[in-house]
């Protein structure tokens, strides 16, 4: 597994947990349990859209190496 893809677990990780927990004292202490989505949300699609990133980053740049 590239480098790249550990570490983007890692973060996709870490940003998961922060984003539940937020989410999760936003429903407890708010009375607009709507705005938990949010974070909820951007916990799936930020992680989704660094891989998206991370992924045509390492095709593009990565052609060059790889031989006939």
């Amino acid at each position: 597994m590239p480098l790249w893809k550990k570490l983007w677990l890692l973060f996709a990780v870490i940003w998961g947990v922060v984003a539940a927990l937020s989410a999760g004292t936003i429903a407890l202490t708010s009375e607009e349990t709507g705005k938990a989505l949010l974070p909820l949300a951007l916990g799936v699609i930020v992680p989704a859209a660094l891989y998206l990133v991370l992924h045509l980053w390492a095709v593009l740049f990565s052609r060059g190496e790889r031989g006939p």
